[in-house]
């Protein structure tokens, strides 16, 4: 029990001691880490002084040459300064110079003008007294008339008055009609030469549109290639361009003929398509009729836009822009639309140049003057009042409104630009050579003769093909039998002979063809 207790005397013992021990261990570290420490800080504070005395000597140095740069600018400004005082106070004597000058010279006339204003004073009284005598003297003279007439001098003015109010009046007549006769005369002349410049300023050459267009080929070997099998491609053509393709003995040519130049234009480019690729078949033939269906749309545009900026005309709808496109691809008896309406747009602006009037609304009313010609829906009403509708329909001018719809006296002409426009219009078509009168009736014919077939029920499209001696109508095989289109064939010939006058005879031709199409997916 005694060494228990003394085993745990001996270890508390230890215990202690080795805790003092660690304790004084500790401190002595610590106290020499501190030292440590202190040593580090000196050296730090040693380096921040070096560093901050020699930031301090470079910014003592930086100071003292931006002081002496400010100096030396302040002294140059300084200079300058005095310079520029120095000029404008010599300057300022050279002007007191002046004005002294100026002030004697003005003191001596004064002078003289008082000199010159006394002896006008005299001048004047003489004048004063010479007057005096001359009144008296024509007092005199009046009184002696009086005695030697037996008229007072009121009475004698009057009659004076009298006798040259008669001359005056017989004089001023006569002139006032050697005047008028001078001024008709003049007015002819001017108006003549106006009209006959206008036209030598303008003058274009007139070509007539045809009915035919022809088609060049490299060899005779294509031509086999169009007629296709049995025939079946130049009909697929035909078909879907509503053209007669003539294939004769002509060299190195085929013939497309038709009333309607776009069509002609359709079946020229599909043709040159399909040559150039080499596969002419009822399907393909479709599909490049189509696509050049598409460009001659766009083509229509493209030119629209040209025409407005050749003609230097701005701000013109889209709509309107579409249309003097698709004037290209008309005519007006015989003379294409389009080229009529440029000519008559150029003439007008000359024109109303001339008189003093406005010519860029002249040049625009006579470019839009015919467009109601090529509206597609074609209602029962006359071309310029249709014309003039779309022009007020697309925010034109009232000028211009009124020059459209009057240039063919359907209304009343309200500015001085209407005249001009159907003066113009006339100077356009009356030109020998311009227009062609049966080709216009001609063309009117073969539309009436389609619109006849369209107005049946089931008719799909309807062409009119060899000068209007055949009717080719498609009628739509849902709607329409092969015993119905037989009876729609008799029935349009009786309307035709019952409702129209032409030569000769009508060949009436109704095609009808079913189509199965169905995909694999």
């Amino acid at each position: 029990m005694a060494d228990m207790i003394y085993l745990v005397l001996t270890g508390i013992i230890f215990l202690v001691a080795g805790f003092l021990l660690g304790k004084y261990l500790t401190s002595v570290n610590n106290r020499q880490k501190e030292a440590d420490l202190q040593e580090k800080a000196d050296n730090l504070i040693k380096e921040a002084e070096k560093s901050a005395e020699s930031l301090k000597r470079d910014k003592m140095l930086e100071a003292k040459e931006h002081f002496l740069k400010l100096k030396s600018d302040f002294e140059e400004e300084s200079t300058r300064k005095k310079n520029i005082l120095i000029t404008n106070e010599n300057k300022l004597k050279q002007k007191d110079q002046h004005l002294s000058k100026e002030f004697e010279k003005l003191k001596r006339g004064r002078s003289e003008v008082d000199e010159l204003k006394e002896q006008l004073t005299n001048q004047l009284e003489v004048i004063n007294v010479k007057k005096a005598e001359i009144d008296k003297f024509n007092e005199q003279k009046v009184n002696m008339l009086e005695k030697i007439s037996n008229l007072t001098a009121d009475e004698a003015r009057d009659q004076l008055m009298e006798t040259l109010k008669d001359e005056a009046r017989t004089k001023a007549s006569s002139q006032v009609k050697d005047i008028l006769e001078e001024a008709k005369l003049g007015a002819t002349k001017q108006a003549k030469k106006i009209v006959l410049e206008t036209i030598q300023r303008t003058a274009t050459e007139h070509a007539i549109e045809n009915c035919v267009s022809i088609f060049n080929i490299e060899s005779d070997d294509i031509k086999g290639k169009i007629i296709g099998r049995e025939g079946r491609n130049i009909r697929a053509l035909e078909s879907v361009t509503g053209v007669e393709i003539i294939v004769d003995d002509t060299p190195e040519a085929i013939i497309i003929s038709g009333f309607d130049p776009v069509r002609r234009e359709i079946a020229r480019l599909s043709l040159h398509r399909l040559v150039q690729d080499g596969r002419i078949h009822p399907a393909r033939i479709e599909e490049v009729v189509a696509k050049t269906t598409k460009n001659i749309e766009e083509e229509i545009i493209e030119i629209g836009e040209r025409t407005v900026i050749d003609l230097g005309i701005n701000g013109l709808h889209p709509e309107l822009i579409k249309m003097v496109g698709r004037m290209r691809f008309r005519s007006s008896y015989g003379q294409n639309l389009l080229q009529h309406s440029r000519e008559v747009a150029n003439l007008c602006a000359t024109m109303a140049s001339e008189l003093g009037l406005n010519p860029k609304q002249a040049k625009r009313a006579g470019l839009l003057h015919d467009i109601g010609k090529v509206w597609p829906e074609e209602p029962e009403k006359p071309h310029a009042i249709l014309g003039m509708e779309l022009a007020q329909k697309y925010k034109e001018h009232p000028v211009v409104c009124n020059a459209i719809g009057a240039h063919h006296d359907e209304i009343e002409m309200t500015s001085m630009i209407s005249p001009i426009i159907q003066a113009c219009d006339a100077i356009s078509g009356a030109r020998p050579g311009a227009r062609r009168e049966v080709m216009e009736s001609y063309i009117k014919r073969l539309k009436e003769l389609e619109a006849l077939a369209l107005s049946f029920d089931g008719v799909h499209k309807c062409y009119a093909i060899q000068a209007g001696r055949e009717l080719r109508v498609m009628v739509d095989a849902d709607n329409v039998t092969d015993q119905h289109a037989g009876q729609l064939s008799f029935d349009i010939s009786q309307k035709i002979e019952k409702d129209m006058q032409y030569p000769g005879q009508i060949k009436v031709t109704v095609i009808r063809e079913m189509r199965s199409v169905a995909y694999a997916k």
